[in-house]
């Protein structure tokens, strides 16, 4: 009797341990990076580890981490230019270990990018995960040779384009002004010039404008329903709308289409590190890969990742891209401390002036 109330004992110990010892694995990101699909095969191969999702954007992610000094999620996915700054500014990550991550199978552009972008007294705090570009969504049909920032803006389409009143456009509609917006950060005087200058630009075009998108989804609609004939938009907007409509394709600006990359970081305060590591490894396996990149309509940052991009997705990127637009990409540069708040106010003066 004793022996059995010794074996029970034992077990229920070993349970309660078991459910001790579990992980909750925190993940900080963006919508559509962290599919069901994934979630449950990553949980089937670390059974002790439950992901835990909050969907969310750039500076969503910065507000969180910075309320709580890098507290509440073990997982973090900024954009590549939204590290430095925050970083040197507010302290809310810790420095990865880059032994931990198989970066061999990694594009080394892409990776060597990240890391110089992100690379704080020796210490790295970013590895690359998603990428793509910024620029024009067009209905070839009925506005066949629109090709710049500043086309979206052309009287000919008068109440049939659409933007998305954020810093892509501000940096876009520079870029078509002949102006490098990136150059100008050293000098914020400089660059506040030229923020004044693009806010007159884009004012005095809002009578092009048939509404401000604010999400893929109301961007879709107003393209499929013919609505608009093109928009600034992300690639991957454009990339899923292709398999719908080959008419709607994605058009780098003839400037070069604005690049990202979507990152890895951990938080300082992250409590599950390893099931952090064990869930960056586990996303950049190519079948695995195949399944974020449908979900997603992005790239992964490994080698070959165009490939393994759905066959629809694989036919919009190339209707896209040519050589010469992969090397006229404009890579975001890293924000320094003010620029954001600049851009916000600059955005909603325009707001305010295109909605009376």
């Amino acid at each position: 009797m004793r022996l059995k109330a010794t074996l029970a004992g034992a077990l229920v110990a070993t349970l309660v341990s078991g459910v001790a010892s579990a992980e909750t694995l925190r993940l900080l990101t963006w919508g559509s990076y962290a599919p069901e699909e994934v979630i449950r095969l990553f949980e089937e191969k670390y059974p002790d580890i439950k992901v835990e999702v909050t969907f969310s954007n750039n500076e969503e992610m910065i507000a969180k981490l910075r309320a709580t000094g890098g507290a509440g999620f073990d997982l973090a996915q900024p954009s590549h230019d939204r590290i430095y700054a925050v970083q040197m500014e507010y302290d809310i990550y810790k420095p990865l270990d880059l032994s931990k991550i198989d970066t061999s199978n990694m594009e080394p552009k892409l990776l060597d990018g990240v890391k110089a972008n992100t690379t704080i007294d020796g210490n790295v705090y970013a590895v690359p995960h998603q990428w793509g570009t910024s620029g024009l969504m067009v209905d070839k049909t009925k506005a066949p040779d629109l090709k710049s920032w500043a086309d979206l803006c052309d009287p000919q389409y008068k109440g049939r384009t659409s933007m998305r009143l954020r810093r892509t456009i501000l940096l876009g509609t520079a870029f078509a002004m002949g102006e490098d917006p990136f150059a100008t950060y050293a000098d914020l005087g400089k660059y506040q010039e030229l923020l004044d200058k693009v806010a007159d630009k884009l004012i005095t075009c809002k009578d092009n404008i048939k509404a401000y998108w604010k999400g893929g989804d109301d961007l879709s609609a107003m393209m499929l329903s013919g609505e608009i004939v093109a928009s600034e938009t992300w690639d991957s907007t454009a990339f899923k709308l292709y398999s719908e409509n080959q008419n709607i394709v994605f058009v780098p600006p003839e400037t070069g289409a604005l690049a990202w990359i979507d990152t890895f970081a951990i938080p300082r305060k992250g409590a599950a590190d390893e099931a952090a590591y064990k869930w960056i490894n586990f996303v950049l396996q190519p079948e695995i890969v195949t399944m974020m990149s449908a979900s997603t309509g992005a790239l992964a940052s490994i080698k070959g990742a165009q490939e393994l991009l759905p066959a629809d997705k694989q036919a919009a990127v190339k209707a896209a891209f040519t050589p010469a637009d992969i090397d006229n990409l404009k890579f975001f540069a890293n924000i320094p401390p003010g620029v954001e708040d600049m851009e916000g106010k600059t955005l909603e003066k325009i707001q305010a002036a295109t909605s009376n």
